[in-house]
């Protein structure tokens, strides 16, 4: 399906069905996002965001202190990698039971996964334990957003989801002040374990804001359609789940192919897992999305370029500076932080530009600017000066944050009413997998370099020029995505 750029139309043409049509859609954005009837769903939203938010810049900013403390180098891009694979799941999963159950069941699901998670984590005595409770939060985390994008398409009108994309960024900005110094102090004060339970109360007051106004939302469009409607539907959802098992299991294979078993056994899972994840991302992501096809089945494709390229090297900023060129675990943290607060800004700045210059444009300008920083953060890991990490990192957050939001808004804008999980789940299925592919590749490569004994510097030298050549490929893709966001589906 080609997305064409929809064109103003002229006011010569502008019947009384369009000046109707134009006064409905001002009286629904009028009071804008914090308006008394879609207030709460707003600051709902932005909670669950800052609670994942915390979490996610919280673990990185310590995981050179947990390795040292439980051991397992080889392990560790899988406490990244197993819980984005697991969150797959959960972003499939809850996008299915979105369009058929409402938002309440999997969004609660999903937050009580994620802290049973949180707990396992923080009493973990080994490596092994802290994957599985990291896989256990990502099976959470994929259920958050995915019910947050479908949220947004059913409750927030076209005109507005620019801004409430760049509010949900905001969100992030004092887990991006706050979350890695935090963190550290928590490590140097009490332990690293600490650092896990204390979000588990994030995750009550979030249950305790946001499920009353998803329950306020009602029955999913198409609740009512008769048996026949329903069967295939669920025979429908039971194919797409059969797909993300296997896609799993296929990425899941090439990763442990890559993570220092024998020759023999790494060749059988590589020449299994690599077909099988591919075959089942053809039948996961919409038509065309693997051939570049111009319009939405580009655009998320892109998305997953973007993920790759940011988060294969973001996941080892903090091993890069402490490990590899022994920095202060506070540097690393500084990059983490000062990439959270430019993705905020970049996000704000694509609200204002999106309707002007379009998401080609801006995706455009989001890819040059990962790839100067993943370049810069390459360059500290042959020798650079170590500060020019926070610099880098700087420079990728407002990359990424250019460019994230248009691609959510591209594609839900040409969602169908009743359609907006799936809608949300293409593109957060898309951002899982770049994110899990380029931290599962790294830690393919910091498993290969630890077992052969490479210095550290030495082996994430190859983890950023990975997330280099993704950000480089993404800035060729992203021409094929639309010049303007698509007029709103009916």
């Amino acid at each position: 399906m080609t997305i064409e750029p929809v064109l103003p139309t002229p006011a010569s043409e502008v019947g009384p069905a369009a000046s109707a049509e134009a006064a409905a859609e001002a009286d629904a954005v009028e009071g804008g996002l914090f308006a008394p009837h879609r207030r709460q769903l707003v600051i709902g939203l932005v909670l669950t965001v800052t609670l994942v938010a915390f979490e996610a810049m919280a673990i990185a900013a310590i995981m050179p202190d947990v390795k040292d403390d439980l051991g397992g180098l080889g392990l560790y891009g899988w406490v990244f990698s197993g819980f984005f694979l697991a969150s797959l799941l959960g972003i499939v999963v809850a996008g299915q039971l979105a369009d058929t159950r409402g938002l309440v069941l999997p969004y609660t699901v999903g937050l009580g996964l994620f802290s049973v998670g949180l707990v396992v984590g923080g009493g973990a005595a080994s490596m092994p334990m802290l994957v599985a409770g990291r896989i256990l939060q990502g099976f959470g985390a994929g259920a958050i957003p995915a019910i947050g994008y479908a949220a947004i398409g059913r409750g927030i009108p076209s005109p507005l989801r620019p801004k409430m994309f760049a509010v949900m960024s905001t969100a992030w900005v004092v887990p991006g002040l706050v979350g890695p110094s935090a963190a550290l102090l928590v490590e140097h004060a009490l332990s690293w374990r600490f650092v896990f339970l204390i979000l588990v109360p994030l995750v009550i007051v979030a249950g305790i804001m946001t499920v009353p106004v998803l329950a306020a939302m009602g029955a999913p469009v198409g609740a009512d359609l008769d048996d026949d409607a329903h069967a295939a539907r669920r025979t429908a959802e039971n194919l797409r789940l059969r797909q993300v098992v296997l896609l799993v299991l296929g990425i899941g294979a090439a990763f442990v192919a890559a993570s220092g078993v024998p020759v023999v056994v790494a060749v059988v899972l590589f020449l299994v897992g690599v077909p099988l994840a591919v075959n089942a991302l053809v039948h996961l992501l919409p038509h065309g999305t693997l051939r570049l096809e111009r319009g939405v089945p580009a655009t998320v494709a892109v998305r997953g370029l973007l993920t790759f390229g940011f988060f294969a090297a973001d996941a080892y900023v903090p091993l890069a500076v402490v490990d590899g060129r022994g920095g202060s675990s506070w540097i690393a943290g500084a990059a983490l932080t000062v990439s959270a607060l430019t993705w905020t800004a970049a996000s704000w700045i694509q609200a204002h530009l999106i309707d002007r210059i379009g998401p080609r444009a801006l995706d455009r300008i989001g890819f040059t600017a990962l790839a100067a920083g993943v370049g810069t953060m390459l360059g500290v890991a042959l020798g650079l000066p170590v500060a020019l990490a926070v610099v880098a990192w700087a420079i990728s957050g407002f990359g990424i944050g250019i460019a994230y939001a248009p691609q959510a808004v591209t594609v839900l804008a040409s969602a169908k009413p009743g359609e907006e999980g799936s809608a949300s789940a293409a593109i957060q299925l898309a951002d899982a997998v770049g994110i899990a592919l380029g931290v599962g590749v790294g830690g393919g490569i910091i498993s290969l370099g630890d077992g052969r004994g490479w210095a550290v510097d030495h082996t994430v030298t190859w983890v950023f020029a990975l997330a280099l050549a993704g950000a480089l490929g993404g800035l060729l893709a992203s021409g094929r995505m639309p010049k303007r966001v698509p007029a709103q589906a009916t």
